[in-house]
């Protein structure tokens, strides 16, 4: 019985390490316009060269979401197929997923496949595309992965923290006085992600410290006592680290671990900007 984990470039996974006997992990790209140029948010992106290039241009810049087809695609080859999406708050990738699982039952009705909207980006992604590793790697049932991956997205929560706000600015969400003061004061906005899949603003910390200090406050907040722990960072491992001793100083055995952010998850996050994927208690 093969196996297919399908995410898109939501996730911040290029490979899976020790990935499941007859499991594949596939990604589908986004897509970043910034001013007329198009980057694929695939293994070939510069992401350096795409935020440099962000910066330099005073226009607002806009993600797009794959199409059905490029979803359909991904699915085949597979027995079983789950797939996961960036919030449908954010992106149109969810519905894209969806439409692409209708035309997949359409041309093969007993096909098992599930489709999952995060809800979220970046960390909390990573963990649930690990776990439906784990869970396949045991040899469940199709049901069976279904309905724990259920389980346990309602104990996963994403934190974030923005260190720059240049594309809120430019995309009018933000006022150009509101932007030149947070970078002025150094200082940084901490958030979550909700139930409900938005994004929205907790606190605001000066410097990077006090920042780290108030996501471990939030993950306590809501319930972490020492789960997984994976952060997407925009070239900032410093704050990894902070964060890291700030988990370990309460949970010296907590599994943390840090990456590169995706070309997607750089263009929200911005440069030095975090997103924050945990465990929380079992209910």
């Amino acid at each position: 019985m093969s196996w297919k984990i399908v995410a898109d470039s939501g996730c911040d996974l290029k490979k899976i390490d020790h990935l499941a006997a007859g499991t594949e992990f596939e990604r589908v790209p986004l897509t970043i316009q910034i001013g007329s140029e198009v980057f694929k948010d695939d293994d070939g992106l510069d992401i350096e060269d795409m935020m440099a290039k962000m910066y330099a241009t005073p226009s607002s810049a806009s993600s797009s979401c794959p199409s059905p087809d490029a979803f359909l695609q991904a699915y085949s080859g597979a027995d079983n197929i789950i797939a996961i999406t960036i919030t449908g708050s954010l992106s149109g990738s969810q519905n894209s997923a969806r439409l692409a699982k209708e035309l997949l039952l359409e041309q093969n009705p007993k096909a098992r496949i599930h489709v999952i909207d995060s809800l979220s980006a970046g960390g909390e992604i990573d963990l649930i595309v690990l776990e439906l590793n784990r869970l396949i790697a045991q040899g469940l049932s199709f049901e069976e992965v279904v309905e724990r991956i259920t389980a346990y997205q309602d104990r996963t929560r994403l934190l974030f923290v923005l260190a720059k706000v240049d594309n809120l600015v430019k995309n009018g969400r933000l006022s150009k006085l509101v932007g030149k003061v947070i970078g002025f004061l150094n200082i940084r906005m901490v958030g979550r992600a909700s139930q409900e899949g938005k994004l929205e603003l907790l606190q605001k910390s000066r410097g990077q410290k006090k920042s780290a200090e108030a996501v471990f406050d939030e993950m306590l907040k809501s319930g972490y006592e020492g789960g997984r722990v994976m952060i997407a960072h925009a070239r900032n491992e410093k704050i990894c680290r902070q964060i890291s001793e700030a988990v370990r100083s309460r949970f010296p055995e907590a599994e943390i671990q840090y990456q590169a952010a995706s070309g997607l998850c750089s263009f929200y996050a911005e440069e030095g900007g975090i997103l924050v994927g945990y465990e929380t208690a079992a209910p």
